[in-house]
């Protein structure tokens, strides 16, 4: 069975489809069918099936992904490592939010000067992205990050306060405490609770506002416009304090920092080109100790 028919297989399991697959590899639709029926033809199973919504994998083809998936890595990891010049070379896929582009784009750019045989290839998009299913090697997440069947490195922090516009705050006060945060309008990602902390007490606010949005610049947008107050972390909100734009409050009090992540799909074998953007990651976002 050729490397290429598996490889194939593994991205078609993925997209859903031959058509999708066909469009991630860049490849005719009549190749990988043609690869799909090879692999078919060499294991005597039907691995994928038509149905009214397109095609799924049957059992055989489920049980059989994850063993395709695992040899594809292992074997691409051989490539690397017995690459004759040393060089990375292949596709890495990256998934990362749009909010945070400006502070990964020179890590990007860093990362294809030092391996100059690598593609480097990232998709900006705010909105949560499923890695797997949409072909990526790994993502870059910024935030809380939530349980899941990813593989999750942390490679730095980000700090997070309470902010508000000058216009917001002559109208309406700054809050002087967690106990007044309900008065205010707030401006948030979603249904979010902030817990402040003060010596070695925690306060867990449920913020209340109409502006709610899954973009860190439209959040920075809208305060800055004096809709309300909202928790940012200091990266997105350097250039809006730098014009006057918005101002810390409740200096008094902590909010948890926000955790940059690169996480990836569950393998045994990690591509050593993520281990580089990895090893990366945390040369340009970790603090630096002591």
């Amino acid at each position: 069975m050729e490397i290429e028919d598996l490889r194939t297989f593994v991205e078609i399991a993925n997209a859903g489809g031959v058509n999708s697959a066909a469009r991630r590899l860049g490849l005719a639709k009549s190749i990988v069918s043609r690869r799909l029926l090879r692999v078919e033809e060499t294991l005597g199973v039907q691995l994928l099936a038509r149905t009214t919504r397109g095609a799924a994998l049957t059992e055989a083809g489920s049980s059989f992904k994850e063993h395709a998936a695992n040899v594809c890595a292992i074997i691409d990891g051989a490539r690397e490592e017995l690459s004759p010049d040393g060089l990375l070379h292949g596709l890495l896929r990256i998934a990362a939010p749009a909010s945070f582009a400006a502070q990964l784009a020179p890590t990007l750019a860093e990362l294809a000067r030092r391996h100059p045989a690598l593609q480097v290839h990232t998709r900006f998009n705010d909105r949560y992205v499923d890695l797997v299913t949409e072909g990526f090697d790994c993502g870059v997440r910024v935030g809380y990050l939530a349980d899941s069947s990813l593989v999750a490195r942390k490679v730095g922090e980000v700090p997070v306060r309470l902010y508000a516009s000058p216009d917001y705050l002559a109208s309406h006060g700054e809050p002087e405490g967690p106990w007044a945060v309900a008065k205010h309008a707030a401006i948030t990602p979603g249904t979010d609770a902030w817990h402040f902390q003060r010596d070695d007490a925690t306060y867990t606010v449920h913020p209340q506002g109409r502006f709610k949005a899954d973009s860190a610049f439209a959040l920075a947008e809208a305060a800055a416009a004096g809709v309300g107050i909202t928790a940012l972390g200091d990266i997105v909100v350097a250039p809006y304090l730098a014009s006057g734009a918005l101002r810390p409050i409740m200096t008094a009090y902590t909010l948890p920092p926000v955790g940059i992540f690169v996480v990836r799909p569950q393998a045994q074998h990690l591509a050593r080109k993520v281990r580089v953007f990895i090893d990366l990651m945390v040369e340009q976002f970790a603090e630096p100790a002591g």
